[in-house]
């Protein structure tokens, strides 16, 4: 019987792709203040600036690539039950080749409603613009968890980390949530890594810690995993 891992993904997975870090040190996100442009005030306010905003994102998209991080996870799936749970919105996990990922904070390449957010559309790597509506005519918004926003596939990923038999974190701090609540739903005996090239300020008791970028201490792991 297969084991199941699961694997608890942030932005430093996709670093090495090119994408930039959600919340560099210079408190922005691609020169733009993260609270302008990542919550339903912000899009109420501005609504132009705030898509215009996820379109770039969108099309910056088009020119990244999965890397070895991304590339090395699809190689559990052969011998293990692989779950992936991303905070991050690109889709290099899904162009790696992974099966199963849960987004936590949406899906840059969707959109969704502004009157109901499970009315979802693939939207590929197309702009929102204010001619796009849902069937009742409604504008568009970007497919993304905003701050103060309910976060729908947390419980999903709950009920992922609590079979796990094995956890690896890759690219985020155990300090900031949902990374760090999620850890803690899986079981006592739950093998756990994780991968950072910076060692976060959390109690790393009973964590296997790799110091590596994600595309070296992914393949570590791999490979370990492998044996």
């Amino acid at each position: 019987m297969k084991k199941n891992i699961v694997v608890l993904t942030g932005a430093g997975i996709s670093a090495e792709s090119g994408i930039k870090t959600f919340r560099d040190s210079d408190g922005l996100w691609e020169n733009y203040r993260i609270e302008d442009v990542a919550s339903w005030d912000s899009f109420q306010k501005d609504s132009e600036l705030v898509t215009k905003f996820y379109n770039a994102r969108r099309r910056q998209l088009t020119t990244c690539e999965p890397n070895e991080g991304h590339k090395q996870l699809v190689r559990l799936e052969d011998k293990f039950n692989v779950t992936i749970v991303t905070q991050n919105v690109d889709n290099l996990h899904e162009r790696a080749g992974s099966k199963n990922i849960i987004h936590l904070h949406g899906e840059l390449t969707k959109a969704c409603s502004v009157s109901d957010l499970t009315e979802v559309y693939d939207i590929g790597y197309h702009d929102i613009t204010p001619m796009d509506t849902d069937k009742n005519g409604e504008m568009l918004r970007p497919f993304i968890v905003w701050f103060g926003e309910n976060v729908p596939m947390l419980e999903p990923a709950i009920m992922e980390v609590q079979k796990a038999d094995i956890l690896i974190i890759i690219g985020t701090s155990l300090v900031v949530y949902p990374a760090a609540g999620l850890m803690h739903y899986a079981s006592k005996n739950c093998k756990k890594y994780l991968i950072d090239p910076v060692r976060p300020n959390a109690d790393l008791n009973g964590i296997t810690f790799i110091q590596q970028k994600a595309s070296v201490g992914v393949r570590q792991v791999v490979e370990e995993l492998l044996k």
